[in-house]
């Protein structure tokens, strides 16, 4: 971009020196030589096409209110605890609407997730459209851009299928304005993105640059797809390669393994760890680096830390407890809680069941775990700092609960989080910390063993199971499983206790709920209970808002697991409730009906859904007269 710059800098500086008397000057004129026909010649131009992909897979992760919230709120693991306005998503009957899709921090991200989703196909079916018109090195070099190619739109659309479930199915470049498209049968979108990803998984190189998918992360996201398909066997059978090429890190490593109160979690969730080369653990990362042009701030602890600094958390004696800026000479010492943990929002706000339930005492000695206090924090881990209490007894001590908190202030101010993972270092800012640049996990070979346990749960090997569930258990220091405890709530709870905060939490479990109804096993957590693929997403109708045990995993799961959905919990503005069709999220309205030539379902609940058609299936082509 710079080159760009210069180039047209002096493009512009040198037009006075034109010959005045000639009219060829007058003759239009590319201002760059970036063209696409001029960039997508080779492989380079090609994967440039691409960066664009793995900006965006960053900006999930990235920001206030990150889109990644969304995927959380709608889930076991988390609430919206923004609970000082009307907006957030926190009553999904009212609010997760066609209507009321946003990419609106104060809102949702739904909108974002199909808006981007999209995008990033687009810009992977580019690259592969003009593969025809490049020159490549050897048939390699060809086969991995295309490999490249098809991990990215593989990528979205598995998003897209658990989140939307049946949605477009796009495998060209859009070169014309087009309002004709039509859904697609979501299970045949998968069909096709499995056979894209065996192709990248033989292709794709083992070693890339940082940021961008290698082999591994190819063979990752086909486990993901040939689970979801009940491909079990084949996702077992790459799973073990991922895992055999990918080690986890089980000795302390960076330069942070000396620093006092860390342990082994620490050095894997820090900066350093996610830059050290040596690190086996990470497959896919999405990046942003200090001091690089376009780098991003988190602001994860503005996401997920509590919102220690607003003014309801009181002395006993009703006094303004805590300052962002405590006195000069707090500054940097174990008073100044913004140094320590950063200034949050409580924008995120953990259920208990993430903060209590699933630490039982098979995880005592649990790194990852309550129990370890350097590993997480909570408000009464903090310190009573405000200047003002200079003086009284209550400077320097670990703030108290006030017995008359508000449950709005409760929700929002007071909770712990895993501080070991949420605290990501600003150099560059000495007040208000929000969580600065850093690289983040998307994939890591930890998720791939606790893939591996599910791919054996749903297979009956239960004592394979266990096997996967504890490597990852062991190395964090908790008690070992045996097979008489692997049911989906042993996986669901390490999947929690590992990748809170990585994982999209929504997703996976619409994703277990579709192999349930599709497989017929029974679920033990809910004695026996068995699913269907048949009213899904709960009965038609508008407004129905179904709340009946047994239409599907999701809303069973949601409801036994969290303290706030359907439990009477209100604040000023909303009241936390869900319903069955919240296992996929509606179709932003304006997409449905900006298509005027063609059909984009609605999900079953929501308004419009009435208007739905069969959708096709991939390789259908539109009937005539459609």
């Amino acid at each position: 971009m710079k080159h760009i710059k210069k180039c047209l800098v002096l493009a512009v500086a040198g037009l006075p020196l034109l010959n005045s008397c000639s009219d060829s000057w007058l003759e239009p004129k590319p201002l760059s030589i970036y063209t696409p026909e001029n960039t997508y010649v080779d492989a380079a131009g090609l994967y440039a096409s691409l960066v664009a992909c793995e900006r965006n897979m960053r900006h999930e992760y990235f920001g206030d209110g990150a889109p990644i919230l969304t995927e959380m709120f709608t889930s076991d693991i988390a609430v919206n605890g923004m609970t000082d306005k009307s907006g957030p998503l926190m009553d999904m009957d009212a609010d997760l609407l066609p209507s009321r899709t946003a990419s609106d921090v104060n809102k949702n991200r739904v909108q974002w997730y199909w808006d981007e989703g999209f995008k990033g196909i687009k810009y992977a079916n580019i690259t592969l459209n003009r593969m025809k018109n490049a020159t490549f090195k050897n048939e390699a070099e060809e086969n991995e851009v295309r490999g490249a190619a098809y991990f990215q739109r593989a990528y979205r659309y598995y998003k897209l299928t658990h989140q939307f479930g049946d949605v477009p199915y796009i495998s060209q470049e859009i070169e014309t304005p087009k309002i004709d498209f039509y859904t697609y049968d979501r299970w045949s979108i998968l069909e096709q993105t499995e056979k894209d990803l065996e192709f990248a998984y033989q292709w794709v190189p083992e070693k890339v640059d940082r940021g961008k998918p290698n082999k591994w992360a190819c063979g990752f996201l086909l486990m993901k797809v040939c689970m979801s398909l009940g491909h079990f066997d084949r996702a077992i059978e790459v799973g073990k390669e991922v895992i055999a090429a990918n080690p986890l890190m089980t000795e302390r490593f960076t330069t942070n393994k000396t620093k006092p109160n860390t342990n082994l979690m620490h050095d894997l969730h820090s900066v350093e760890a996610k830059l050290d080369m040596s690190n086996t653990e990470g497959i896919l990362y999405v990046v942003s680096y200090p001091e690089v042009e376009g780098r991003a701030r988190m602001e994860i602890m503005r996401n997920a830390v509590p919102y220690w600094a607003n003014g309801s958390i009181r002395t006993p004696e009703g006094k303004t407890g805590m300052a962002i800026s405590p006195a000069s000479d707090a500054k940097d010492t174990e008073l100044d809680n913004d140094a320590n943990v950063g200034r949050g929002i409580g924008t995120c706000r953990p259920t208990n069941y993430f903060q209590y339930d699933i630490w039982t005492e098979k995880e005592k000695n649990d790194l990852r775990g309550v129990y370890n206090r350097d590993s997480w924090k909570g408000v009464f881990d903090l310190y009573y700092n405000a200047p003002a209490l200079k003086g009284t007894e209550w400077y320097g001590k670990h703030p108290v609960k006030p017995v008359n908190m508000a449950v709005s202030d409760s929700i929002r101010c007071w909770y712990q989080w895993p501080h070991y993972k949420l605290f990501v270092p600003d150099p560059s800012v000495t007040t208000d910390r929000k969580g600065g640049e850093t690289p983040w996990y998307i994939y890591r070979s930890a998720e791939a063993y606790l893939m591996l346990a599910e791919c054996y749960y749903w297979k009956d090997m239960k004592q394979e199971a266990a096997n996967m569930l504890n490597v990852v258990r062991l190395r964090a220091g908790a008690d070992p499983l045996t097979a008489s405890d692997v049911n989906i709530g042993a996986v669901l709870d390490e999947r929690a206790r590992e990748l809170y905060y990585e994982e999209a939490r929504h997703s996976e479990l619409t994703r277990i709920s579709y192999i349930y109804a599709l497989t017929g096993k029974p679920c033990e957590v809910f004695g026996g209970r068995v699913y269907k693929l048949d009213d899904f997403s709960g009965p038609e109708g508008t407004g129905v808002n179904c709340k009946d045990l047994g239409v599907n995993f999701y809303f069973d799961w949601v409801s036994a697991k969290s303290n706030f959905y359907n439990k009477g919990i209100k604040t000023n503005y909303a009241e936390y409730r869900f319903s069955t069709h919240h296992v996929l999220w509606p179709v932003p309205e304006g997409s449905i009906t900006s298509n005027t030539g063609g059909v984009i379902n609605q999900n079953i609940g929501y308004p419009g859904a009435e208007n739905n058609i069969t959708p096709l299936k991939v390789g259908e082509e539109v009937p005539a007269g459609k």
